[in-house]
């Protein structure tokens, strides 16, 4: 691992950057985060790379989606863009109706909130309409020239592909100074104190076995993980 300004990277083969993330997310899980950032913590762990994914399928999908327009004021208020028109005709009429009653305060406030209804209601259809095409667009060209990301609250993260088709870098930068000084204690830790990080897979003994020839058994397994490889002169 290599640690930047802008965070903390690791480069190689694919399992070992699904080993980046695991790492990660484990490091913030012992500092806390998931619960300081719960939301934020559990679309990283939905994100992040997995071994049986692959960048151009899963994690593609997984970018487009997280990357969608953010929902507007009008649509988080559950308004369509024709109900804040209509709202904002009624309180433009209201503004008239102030002004005839001599009530120039309350005609300009009314006459500001039409404005503000024209606002959200224009924002509400722009962001339909750009839904409408983001997926496919971002999909189609933007992976082709950038790196697929990921970004919130609690995490800034890319991935993309390197020269050789099965090499990779991995990028994860931890928004909260705080918990990012905790997970660099933490992964430092990992490094010192873990020989052999295990990627969340189950092991191939069946390839093994066909590749070498051999049987190998769950004991032989449970030795290999608890004694490192020695060198015999």
């Amino acid at each position: 691992m290599e640690e930047r300004i802008s965070g903390f990277v690791d480069r190689g083969s694919w399992e070992d950057v699904v080993e980046h993330g695991e790492r990660i997310t484990q490091a913030l899980r012992e500092a806390g985060a998931h619960e300081a950032y719960p939301d934020a913590f559990e679309e990283w762990t939905e994100w992040r790379p997995k071994v049986h994914e692959h960048i151009d399928t899963h994690v593609s999908e997984k970018t487009a989606e997280q990357a969608s327009v953010t929902t507007g004021e009008g649509e988080k208020a559950g308004k369509t863009a024709d109900e804040d028109l209509q709202t904002a005709g009624e309180r433009l009429s209201e503004s008239y109706e102030r002004l005839e009653d001599e009530d120039t305060e309350g005609a300009v406030e009314k006459w500001q909130d039409s404005l503000d209804y024209v606002a959200r209601a224009a924002d509400t259809a722009s962001r339909k309409a750009l839904r409408k095409v983001e997926d496919t667009v971002y999909r189609k060209v933007m992976t082709q020239v950038a790196p697929y990301y990921f970004d919130n609250d609690l995490i800034s993260a890319n991935i993309q592909r390197v020269r050789s088709q099965e090499e990779f870098v991995f990028e994860v930068n931890v928004n909260d100074e705080e918990y990012k000084e905790a997970v660099k204690e933490h992964l430092h830790s990992y490094e010192e104190d873990i020989d052999r990080w295990h990627v969340d897979t189950e092991k191939a003994i069946e390839t093994v076995e066909a590749a070498e020839g051999a049987e190998i058994s769950e004991e032989s397994i449970e030795q290999d993980d608890a004694n490192p490889k020695s060198t015999q002169n």
